[in-house]
């Protein structure tokens, strides 16, 4: 079954068309991630769900039930924002309880619930303190209990972990993935964090510039990307320039095989984008590589090396490569090696915006602001 189905949602404030023509479906039980940068129009999808705002055109059902028109108090969603937005002169236990008295449940039965809940996010020692004298992550599992209180039919989570800092962010994610496992309430995550949304969610909505990009699994989005977007936006990659000569990616003084160039005319110039963790590095020409180039510097890391190579037309790429996969005897700043560049993804220059031109395990393909394709680099 599925927990909240969203078919053609359109919103425009003024002459700015934020969402355009959306749709997907979420399952039920899961968590699904709506991933995109600022602007992509992904919280006023959120905020349409959750009847903040009402859509153009557009339909909305959760769990079964048109909700285009529903009032938010009808709709049973629980919404969890970035800054808490915690009742300050509310003590945690009151801040819990807020939608259950909202409702006019039952003394007894709110009691239960509560006390059920604060046990659930680990703040029980703390029901009677107030929101100012507790940190930023228990502040934020209050906020998650009190959406959770009235049983809603989905939670909605707008970038819930945006204002702490990392290492609270990747604790609450960790804690949030053990707590959707144990209740199962179809979730639907914003955020414009790539790694976020690849950890928690077990699928990924992936948003630009008011449309949808891409919806798939984790493992789709990353290593099989739909549009030139998704490719340069989740993950990172090295941009290079090339052009196609006799059916293979002309690189500098090398060629490779890379995905998407079948298809392409001879003489086309493309970019191949190939992430760094995927180039293999040999000290003498070999079948794993025909591409030369010079190592400008590497950087031990301990278990790998950063390696920054330039190739012999100029272009400069990084490789991150496992120490006990460097050439041997080992090669140094300076010396010139061999690069296996066959997981590289290939995109024409002149490709219609947004169209994808291969798909294979991984790329990345930036996109300037006017949707043309930006120039060389290694992009993140």
């Amino acid at each position: 079954m599925t927990g909240i189905v969203v078919e053609g949602l359109n919103k425009s404030f003024g002459s700015f068309r934020a969402v355009a023509d959306v749709s997907f479906e979420a399952e039920e039980g899961k968590i699904t991630a709506i991933l995109g940068p600022s602007g992509s129009g992904k919280s006023t999808v959120l905020r349409m769900i959750a009847g903040l705002e009402r859509p153009d055109t557009g339909r909305i059902s959760l769990a079964g039930e048109e909700q285009t028109n529903a009032p938010v108090q009808e709709r049973r969603v629980g919404f969890v924002f970035q800054h808490y937005a915690l009742f300050r002169h509310m003590t945690v236990r009151q801040n819990v309880a807020f939608g259950l008295r909202v409702r006019k449940v039952g003394k007894d039965e709110t009691v239960k619930r509560v006390d059920e809940l604060l046990r659930l996010v680990q703040l029980a020692p703390w029901a009677d303190r107030y929101p100012d004298q507790l940190s930023g992550g228990q502040r934020q599992r209050v906020a998650l209990a009190r959406a959770l209180a009235p049983r809603p039919t989905v939670l909605l989570l707008d970038e819930p972990f945006g204002a702490l800092d990392a290492r609270v962010r990747q604790d609450l994610r960790r804690w949030l993935d053990d707590l959707h496992s144990e209740l199962g309430v179809t979730s639907l995550l914003v955020t414009h964090d790539q790694e976020e949304a690849l950890e928690l969610a077990n699928e990924v909505v992936v948003m630009h510039q008011g449309r949808v990009e891409q919806v798939g699994t984790p493992d789709d989005v990353y290593n099989r990307p739909a549009t030139r977007f998704v490719a340069g936006f989740v993950g990172a990659a090295n941009v290079l320039e090339g052009r196609m000569d006799g059916g293979r990616v002309r690189v500098a003084d090398g060629w490779t095989s890379g995905d998407g160039g079948d298809d392409l005319a001879e003489g086309v110039r493309v970019h191949a984008y190939v992430r760094p963790h995927q180039i293999s590095i040999a000290g003498e020409q070999t079948r794993l590589g025909s591409t030369s180039a010079v190592i400008e510097r590497i950087t031990n890391l301990g278990w790998a090396s950063k390696l920054r190579l330039r190739l012999t037309d100029g272009q400069d790429l990084t490789a991150d490569v496992s120490n006990d996969e460097l050439p041997v005897p080992p090669v140094g700043e300076g010396d010139r090696v061999h690069l296996d560049l066959r997981n590289a993804k290939v995109f024409e220059v002149e490709d219609r915006p947004g169209h994808y031109a291969g798909v294979g395990a991984n790329g990345a393909a930036p996109e300037s602001a006017d949707g043309g394709s930006a120039e060389p680099a290694i992009v993140a």
